[in-house]
């Protein structure tokens, strides 16, 4: 009986031992959150540059919104303690200052004064996190602030959610770049339209038809560079487009306004006109004849 009991006995000991229930945690600490570590984003950087190829550097003229008067300048030293804030959706796709395209997922910022491009470093001083971005647009014009990061960059600097933050300003140049504005390029001298003389076709003395005359029509090219949204950024484009050419502006349904260069009294100083505002980096500024100018 007892050699019978002894199998059973151990059986049961290695079941009890097999269903025993796991210890349970009650009210345990959540694990350490996890940093973003953004203080050196040198492949983002090296992505973003990338992009520009040989994408000219500007400084820009002095310029003027709500009464202020900027004026760029190649500050090799750039600091700058103040308010950040961002832009994103509403801008997405639109013109930047420079000429390209904004992309709210770029590590980029605008700024009222540097070079476009040049690079910051932006340190968010709430919360210690640092990460550089490139200027290739010009803001913000509210009082008090002084960069306007892309959405990327907010998100990043922790900055997205407030809307604004405290930070430090201090410019870089990322893997070894020594971007130094060349000068801007000589102005387009625009000559006035020239006076079309009017011909007058004398008929045969036999006929009783009155004298015609004819003019050379055709003198109002234009050239449509933008359309833009922010009032801010279209006040610095109308003086930056000022040595091109005489500017033209008009709003569009939507909150649009359109900005144009001419008229042109020909095609061949239009194109001309044209070729410099591409060549300052405004790829897909074209012509407009004078029979679709509206």
């Amino acid at each position: 009986m007892r050699r019978l009991l002894l199998p059973v006995l151990a059986g049961l000991a290695v079941a009890a031992c097999g269903g025993k229930p796991a210890p349970r945690i009650v009210n345990a600490p959540p694990p350490p959150p996890r940093l973003v570590d953004v203080s050196d984003d040198t492949a983002a950087v090296a992505r973003d540059a990338a992009k520009l190829g040989n994408w000219p550097v500007k400084i820009g003229k002095p310029y003027q919104v709500a009464g202020i008067t900027y004026y760029p300048a190649d500050e090799r030293d750039y600091r700058e303690d103040g308010v950040a804030s961002w832009y994103g959706p509403g801008f997405h796709a639109g013109s930047t200052a420079n000429g390209e395209r904004y992309d709210q997922d770029d590590l980029t910022a605008a700024h009222r004064t540097l070079p476009m491009p040049s690079w910051v470093e932006v340190e968010n001083r709430d919360n210690g996190r640092k990460l550089t971005v490139r200027i290739n647009d010009r803001g913000p014009f509210a009082r008090g602030r002084i960069i306007d990061l892309s959405r990327k960059a907010a998100q990043l600097l922790g900055v997205d959610r407030a809307g604004t933050a405290r930070v430090r300003l201090r410019r870089v140049y990322p893997g070894g770049r020594s971007e130094i504005a060349p000068p801007p390029p000589p102005p387009l001298v625009v000559a006035s339209a020239p006076v079309v003389p009017v011909t007058t076709i004398a008929l045969p003395t036999a006929s009783r038809e009155p004298a015609r005359a004819t003019t050379t029509t055709g003198t109002n090219w234009l050239v449509q560079v933008a359309a833009l949204g922010d009032g801010g950024r279209v006040s610095w484009l109308k003086g930056f487009l000022s040595s091109f050419g005489p500017v033209l502006t008009e709003s569009l349904p939507g909150g649009l306004t359109r900005v144009r260069l001419g008229p042109f009294g020909s095609e061949t100083m239009a194109s001309a006109a044209l070729a410099q505002v591409r060549a300052a980096g405004y790829a897909d500024a074209r012509l407009i004849p004078p029979t679709t100018s509206r």
